[in-house]
């Protein structure tokens, strides 16, 4: 049976013996290293694993001197191997998208039945994700109300030009429809691509088409 290295960062005591009790009943866990900030753990990192890989790693986020977003980010970044596992009462909007898009590898509140840790930190171990609903929740949430605001923030000559590009309609007929210039339409096109975050023609159809802008 392979024996996993694992990291804890927690700055709560009580939390943290906790966390060790329960993981001492996994024969195959072996605790390398408890910190009660990140900064300790990335050094400790940069020092020794490339001699001795950990694993996983196991984070609060608010933590002192350097906090679990900052820590995800520099495991990542410096040691992509290295498994992140996000076990916080804090999960607002921000810090999920954050985390995700800094490629955490699981996220579950600090309320988490304990069965529901142990099936974290093993399907992570197996190389896969794991994000318990509630935090599930709140991504798809904030998702949402990203896109809601992005819709809003587009003019209404913005979706008539994002429309007619879903229609597949060709700069200068744009131009002619909207009774603008050729030079107005390929700048409308340019700023929907920034705004909208999408590479080309093909996003802004998807977008139109996610916005419903084609069944009106």
């Amino acid at each position: 049976m392979k024996t996993h290295k694992i990291i804890i960062a927690d700055d709560h005591k009580m939390f943290l013996d906790g966390l060790l009790s329960i993981l001492a009943s996994k024969e195959n866990f072996e605790i390398v290293l408890t910190a009660d900030n990140g900064k300790n753990v990335a050094k400790y990192l940069d020092i020794n694993n490339a001699k001795e890989p950990i694993d996983l790693v196991i984070t609060d986020v608010n933590m002192p001197d350097y906090n679990g977003i900052e820590l995800n980010k520099h495991i990542k970044t410096k040691h992509p191997n290295t498994k992140t596992l996000v076990v916080s009462m804090l999960h607002d909007t921000n810090t999920v998208q954050t985390l995700t898009k800094d490629n955490v590898d699981g996220y579950v509140p600090k309320n988490a039945e304990k069965g529901e840790l142990i099936e974290a930190i093993e399907t992570i171990l197996k190389g896969e994700k794991y994000f318990s609903q509630t935090i599930k929740d709140v991504y798809l949430k904030g998702m949402f109300s990203n896109e809601q605001s992005l819709t809003q923030s587009l003019s209404k000559r913005e979706k008539e030009v994002l429309k007619l590009i879903a229609q597949e309609f060709t700069t200068q007929e744009i131009a002619e429809k909207l009774f603008l210039s050729k030079h107005t339409i390929e700048s409308y096109r340019k700023n929907l691509i920034s705004k909208l975050e999408v590479r080309n023609l093909a996003g802004l159809t998807k977008y139109a088409i996610k916005l419903g802008l084609l069944e009106e």
